[in-house]
């Protein structure tokens, strides 16, 4: 059997990948229809291992890196789940107070990705925390499939309210200059979308491939906001010219890129559907954007 690299892999594997991580394929669905594609000495089991996440390998800040202090965390969450555990990451030793970073997972939980981000977050000189908002279901189960299952459980708005409630904690942090920004990926995109519109004060929201909030929300909008797109999700993207257009009409401060020749979830480095070149220079751009917006 050949070794499969992304370059084997046809645009509707990465397009069925999505539907799957989108819940509008369960699992049976999605392994019948990969078999299409099982050609040529390609297996659906070599086809399936390929495209789920890699975590164990891909970690760019080990959980124990030396130079952090970086260990878990809960905080209330009132009008959401109550009790949320996250993880919080600063660097160590630090004199100063540091400018702050609530990290938001995709539609599975927090999972090894999320906090791997989180960390790489503090490395850049952030104190971040990066909640789980299963939570209250017993937390991020140790492998997607689940995680996913688990957050359909959980309303959207619920756990909004838990994130926004995360911002609260960091920003009151003894470590904390009270300037707080978000950046999130997918559902996390959303949410980082809608503390935007929630939070007047909030200090700058990044969104990674994010569904954007309705014209009626956007208008409420006073952060400034860097959008980050890959240029083949067209279910997400469908959604970027009218929030634009309310962006432009309300002068809401905003960058917005649309990475060429990259999918949904590009910025994951677990899966096939990483791309290095647009993940590196989105997150330099995210950074950056947080050192402008957040720093005293």
């Amino acid at each position: 059997m050949k070794e499969l690299k992304k370059e084997h892999i046809s645009q509707e594997v990465f397009d069925l990948y999505d539907d799957y991580a989108h819940n509008k394929l369960n699992r049976r669905q999605f392994v019948e229809k990969l078999s299409l594609y099982a050609v040529g000495g390609v297996t659906v089991a070599s086809l399936l291992s390929f495209i789920s996440p890699n975590y164990i390998d891909n970690l760019l800040v080990e959980p124990d890196d030396p130079t952090l202090d970086s260990d878990y965390i809960h905080y209330d969450s009132p009008k959401g789940g109550g009790s949320i555990k996250g993880l919080l990451s600063k660097p160590k030793d630090i004199t100063t107070k540091l400018p702050g970073v609530v990290v938001v997972h995709e539609n599975r939980g927090l999972n090894p990705y999320i906090e791997d981000v989180g960390r790489r977050t503090a490395k850049e000189g952030f104190i971040s925390l990066a909640p789980d908002a299963l939570t209250p279901l017993g937390g991020y189960p140790g492998n997607d499939d689940d995680g996913r299952t688990l957050q359909k459980k959980r309303d959207r708005n619920e756990m909004l309210e838990d994130f926004i409630a995360a911002y609260t904690y960091l920003k009151s942090h003894k470590d904390c200059n009270g300037q707080v920004g978000v950046v999130g990926f997918c559902f996390g995109g959303w949410i980082s979308n809608m503390m935007a519109v929630r939070l007047p004060d909030l200090g700058a929201a990044v969104p990674y491939y994010g569904r954007q909030p309705s014209d009626e929300d956007a208008v409420k909008i006073k952060s400034p906001l860097l959008l980050q797109y890959g240029e083949l999700d067209s279910r997400v993207n469908a959604g970027w010219p009218a929030f634009e257009a309310v962006l432009k009409a309300n002068t809401i401060e905003y960058e917005a890129y649309i990475y060429p020749g990259v999918n949904h979830g590009f910025h994951n480095n677990t899966t096939p559907r990483y791309d290095k070149d647009a993940a590196n220079l989105s997150w330099e751009r995210t950074i950056a954007f947080f050192k402008k917006h957040l720093e005293v």
